[in-house]
């Protein structure tokens, strides 16, 4: 059983989470973007955001740290295949099944909040 400790490290680091994905959700939002799913789960996994651009489909993971480098390592290869999974699993019951386009983002945020985004982090000449 979790000490009062523990779960109350949980609640804060669960929070902050969530103020990670909606300041995320924001950023696509300010660009005119539709967010169309937070914390969508499908058999494969769990996917922080799904945005729909004119051109497709974006399924953003998020990542909160102390420092942008620090979140960003905290992605690792089986949470990748997880994510790509989902993502093939969403796309799959969309309008467009297998034909729709889609991409990979990364987005990390800071300790202060702030966000940068890596976009087709998974695609070709992606980051990871």
């Amino acid at each position: 059983m979790p000490t009062l400790h523990q779960r109350a490290r949980g609640r804060v680091a669960y929070e902050a989470g969530k103020a990670a994905e909606a300041s995320v959700a924001a950023h696509y939002s300010a660009q005119g973007n539709r967010v169309l799913h937070t914390r969508w789960r499908g058999t494969s996994g769990e996917i922080d955001l799904i945005v729909e651009q004119s051109d497709g489909y974006v399924f953003v993971e998020v990542k909160k740290a102390r420092s942008f480098a620090e979140a960003a390592q905290r992605l690792g290869a089986r949470q990748v295949s997880r994510l790509c999974n989902a993502g093939l699993e969403f796309v799959a019951q969309s309008p467009l099944g297998m034909a729709a386009s889609m991409r990979f983002d990364v987005a990390v945020v800071d300790a202060l909040g702030e966000c940068r985004i890596i976009e087709n982090a998974f695609g070709e000449g992606g980051a990871y």
